[in-house]
């Protein structure tokens, strides 16, 4: 692992001009991203970004990192591998709420579990943006929408809560109304010894609502800093958490006091001693051939 050094934001963006609809608050959260890095040190040729579909998704693309553009909500996964195949590399992930709590949904708690030191960041505007403004996981009750013209009878779900539960040790949220708390929350994230997840207020500026724009949300947000929540408190993270649908606060909901080892780290652990006792690698496919006598491998 190299040795922070001096990098300038505009190290870490590459040449291809974004594409989001002007004011889109994924241009903050781009922003802020360049300038955590540069805080954090790491040249573009250690850090890796994975993303799955959708506005945010782009995101990849304008770093001048390792990027990859995966499948519609498979990003958890795809980071999880490339982190075990090279734990040295720092892997962020980048996604939107639907492709992070709808098709990639079941992915979420597993990468949690494991506690890869990845980190999440979530572009969440309640809305389907890219495929022209329809439903999403996190719209609130009532919201019309393409899909749902007469408004949305279900209940939303609330991702600081849901990722609280699973038991993530940080958990934050910023929105680009804020570029310097957001710049400050994502760096803490990278920082984070384990999986860390940031739930970003990202305004969709062609089909969200008056009240989720940058203007409302100056108005509204209060961080979680000016009424003196401890972030190590997490019956009080999850207290916080339940606000989701009808305040915006900002900041570090948890943060583990004491990080457990992360998933690497353990099976780092492993191969090392396996490593005094383990098989040659033609031994194991030997036995493997063994075991599976009178099947395809076996015959050939």
């Amino acid at each position: 692992m190299a040795v922070e050094q001096a990098y300038a934001p505009k190290d870490f963006k590459s040449d291809l001009k974004p594409i989001w609809c002007p004011g889109c608050g994924d241009y903050g959260v781009v922003q802020a991203i360049y300038r955590a890095l540069s805080a954090i040190g790491r040249p573009p040729h250690e850090i890796a970004f994975v993303s799955g579909i959708g506005c945010s998704s782009r995101i990849p693309g304008y770093t001048t990192a390792y990027g990859f553009n995966s499948v519609h909500g498979r990003a958890l996964p795809i980071a999880q591998g490339l982190k075990l195949a090279n734990p040295d590399l720092l892997v962020l992930v980048a996604g939107g709420d639907g492709d992070g709590f709808s098709i990639g949904g079941g992915h979420l708690p597993h990468a949690i579990r494991r506690n890869l030191d990845l980190t999440y960041i979530v572009m969440d505007n309640q809305v389907y943006g890219l495929t022209k403004g329809q439903l999403s996981p996190t719209s609130v009750r009532g919201r019309k929408t393409a899909t749902s013209a007469y408004g949305s009878l279900e209940q939303p779900i609330n991702p600081l809560l849901q990722v609280l539960s699973y038991g993530a040790g940080f958990v934050a949220q910023g929105t680009p109304a804020d570029m310097v708390g957001l710049t400050a929350l994502i760096e803490e994230a990278i920082r984070y010894p384990g999986f860390a997840f940031v739930n970003v207020q990202s305004p969709c500026v062609t089909y969200g609502e008056e009240h989720q724009q940058m203007r409302a949300q100056k108005a509204v947000m209060k961080s979680l800093a000016s009424v003196g929540h401890d972030p190590a408190d997490y019956l009080k993270a999850l207290e916080w958490a339940t606000h989701y649908t009808h305040d915006l606060h900002t900041g570090v909901f948890y943060r583990n006091p004491d990080p457990p080892p992360t998933y690497e780290q353990l099976v780092r652990e492993r191969q090392a001693e396996l490593g005094r006792n383990a098989l040659p690698r033609e031994r194991i496919l030997e036995l493997f051939v063994q075991r599976t006598e009178g099947g395809v491998l076996a015959d050939s």
